[in-house]
């Protein structure tokens, strides 16, 4: 039993013990930020300035999806629905801005379903502004939509300045945002998710293929998006779905197409290739006993379900645990009180945090040991 004495206690489990400089990375890439996660397990994988803030450039169009999905899911559109082409759409998305374009004709009126296509398979900017002035009235109120929507979702550094990612001074995201954004989709909007895996789309009698290089190479990529930027190089949101396994990635700051295509193909191949699924915890098995201040017994720890991780087949010694709470627990304490986080790492990457529960209700103890308790308690502040 650990009786914990410290403000913000941390119990060190080594589950395995290795030599390896913990610096030291599974895997390189050029890409400047990266981040790599197992969908089931929520396995952080990879991990490379994943915090950083970059211009979003076309991957801010995940979030344009997402808004519009969200709609539809709600009942507040349908795929049916039509959206008239304004002349600010046309000029600054459309054939004569010179950018990623559907084609749209001026003042026609299109269906949703047909504009969402267009979006995800074309890149298409005019879509974006088409669908942003329907829903909001103009773009920069369809903005404020999406930073609304995406800080409720979870990307909590990111923000939007407009609907299609062209270079705008508000427009910040993170991999790891991008990376919560993509598995949003696809867990949230299976219906939907399917158009990220067209090959192609035809408007207005213009036939473009997906600009996801990674779909045709048949290693099991089914989404998402790609975007480039001056300031921020090449990047790309995609997923692979292989051997029983979903990983989600989000990469940028690559030189080029190619260089783009080849980090991502590798590194989502080396993910599903690299790892075997581990099981530290069973459902329903004790994970650490601690200490409760001024109450009668110790407060059990459980996880809600069996907690596994994906561990590296070529080091599967840098696997470490520890468990974080801040001291001290107070008694009355009631089961099923959310009291701690399982925190697991691969050599220096945090690789999964596991909420961790209370199994027992804890009263107030004797007048006696509530009073050793803050003795106790005084013998550590003056240490």
């Amino acid at each position: 039993m650990f009786r914990p004495l410290l403000g913000s206690l941390l119990i060190a489990l080594t589950l395995l013990v290795g030599t390896l400089p913990a610096a030291a990375q599974l895997f390189e890439t050029r890409a400047k930020q990266a981040y790599l996660v197992d969908a089931d397990t929520g396995t952080v994988l990879f991990a490379k300035n994943e915090n950083d803030q970059v211009p979003p450039a076309s991957l801010a169009k995940l979030m344009t999806m997402e808004v519009v999905f969200n709609a539809i899911e709600s009942g507040r559109l349908t795929l049916d629905d039509t959206f008239q082409v304004s002349e600010n759409a046309w000029r600054t998305g459309g054939a004569a801005s010179r950018t990623s374009t559907m084609f749209a004709e001026l003042k026609s009126s299109i269906r949703l379903e047909d504009l969402i296509r267009g979006v995800i398979v074309q890149s298409a900017n005019d879509g974006c502004i088409i669908i942003a002035e329907g829903m909001a009235g103009s773009e920069d109120n369809f903005a404020r939509l999406m930073t609304e929507r995406a800080h409720a979702i979870g990307l909590t550094n990111s923000v939007f300045g407009n609907s299609t990612g062209l270079p705008h001074p508000d427009s910040k995201v993170t991999m790891k945002d991008l990376v919560t954004l993509a598995r949003h989709i696809q867990t949230t909007y299976p219906q939907f998710y399917k158009y990220y895996s067209e090959p192609d789309f035809t408007w207005n009698k213009i036939k473009q293929r997906n600009r996801n290089p990674l779909l045709g190479l048949d290693i099991g990529v089914d989404g998402l998006k790609t975007g480039f930027t001056e300031e921020s190089g090449y990047g790309i949101v995609s997923s692979i779905k292989r051997d029983g396994r979903r990983l989600f990635l989000a990469m940028s700051g690559m030189a080029s197409l190619r260089e783009r295509a080849e980090e991502a193909r590798k590194i989502l191949e080396w993910g599903i290739r690299a790892f075997d699924r581990k099981q530290l915890f069973e459902e329903g098995e004790t994970i650490a006993e601690v200490g409760v201040y001024g109450g009668e017994n110790p407060a059990i720890m459980k996880a809600k379900g069996p907690v596994d991780i994906l561990l590296p087949i070529t080091y599967p010694d840098r696997l470490t645990a520890r468990i974080t709470y801040h001291w001290p627990l107070r008694a009355p304490l009631e089961a099923g009180a959310e009291i701690g986080v399982l925190k697991v790492y691969i050599g220096d990457t945090l690789s999964q945090e596991t909420p961790l529960f209370a199994v027992n209700s804890v009263s107030k103890g004797t007048l006696h040991s509530q009073a050793l308790d803050a003795l106790l308690e005084l013998a550590q502040f003056w240490r």
